[in-house]
């Protein structure tokens, strides 16, 4: 009984802190309360003993929590969301600095909006737990399902459109779809050479456990591997907007099996991630390009 009193007084410290998380994130005072008590639940029935971080912990789930409600909502074409202003929530989280708070709180409701209307749910999680409550890149890549490198570009999207910047970003848009069309075209003529022209000496590939269990390898390294991995494939890939970045989609017969999320960096492929499990490709946002 000592235990569950002593846990109940802790989460109710970090109360105030996780609805401001999920406020965020939702920008629904009504949602992100059920958020914060799905995470009250979920502690609840977890052996706290095994927590070394409890903050860490709660703010991790209660991320986790808002990206599966914010990808049912975008599944689901919800209606418009509530209008209260950011202060309801951010008035009884913790205050780390004073000046800070006050500047966020000038921006959020702009921000916010932008964020909400405009980002893929991974974009906005990775946007918000980095730039408004610094939670570091490793934190934040498997609550997203990326890499770390992947989640640092999620955020990046998401800060250039809410700085009213998004425009700027399109002539990088079409280089990445020069390098990607190169990409294709290497792998599908069998060019090494090619191949190794579009991708970093270090990138990485990985793919899911349904990827794997459809021929892929589940991670190499290098630009030698992986440009032997493709080496004569792709002849069905498509070029697409995965989650707002460009990619490629395997859809034989009209039927989507396996989507590539590419992570690009200057003129190079970095990652290649490889996703075949039917409920994250559900939860993705894609669409092609022409």
């Amino acid at each position: 009984m000592d235990d569950k009193i002593f846990l109940a007084d802790a989460f109710a410290e970090k109360r105030g802190h996780l609805r401001a998380v999920a406020y965020r994130m939702l920008g629904s005072a009504s949602e992100a309360e059920d958020a914060v008590q799905e995470t009250w639940l979920r502690l609840a029935r977890t052996d706290a003993g095994g927590i070394d971080n409890l903050g860490g912990w709660l703010t991790t789930v209660v991320a986790r929590v808002c990206l599966d409600m914010l990808r049912q909502r975008k599944a689901r074409r919800e209606d418009p969301l509530d209008t209260e202003g950011p202060d309801e929530v951010a008035d009884d989280a913790p205050a780390v600095d004073p000046e800070r708070e006050l500047a966020m709180a000038d921006a959020v409701g702009l921000a916010l909006l932008v964020v909400l209307e405009r980002l893929a749910p991974a974009e906005r999680i990775a946007f918000v737990l980095h730039d408004m409550f610094d939670l570091s890149f490793d934190a934040i890549a498997p609550i997203v399902e990326r890499t770390p490198v992947a989640a640092r570009q999620l955020a990046s999207r998401a800060r250039r459109r809410v700085q009213g910047s998004d425009e700027a970003g399109m002539p990088d848009r079409a280089r990445q779809r020069e390098i990607v069309d190169a990409f294709l075209a290497a792998s599908r003529g069998g060019d090494f050479a090619g191949l190794l022209a579009v991708l970093d000496p270090d990138v990485v590939f990985r793919a899911d456990a349904a990827a794997a269990r459809l021929g892929s390898a589940p991670e190499l390294r290098g630009a030698q591997a992986v440009a032997q991995n493709f080496k004569g494939r792709a002849q069905v890939a498509r070029p697409a907007l995965v989650d707002g970045a460009i990619g490629l989609l395997i859809a034989p017969m009209g039927k989507l099996r396996v989507v590539l999320a590419l992570t690009l960096d200057s003129d190079r492929i970095i990652g290649i991630d490889a996703i075949a499990d039917p409920e994250r490709l559900a939860q993705l946002d894609v669409a092609l390009l022409a």
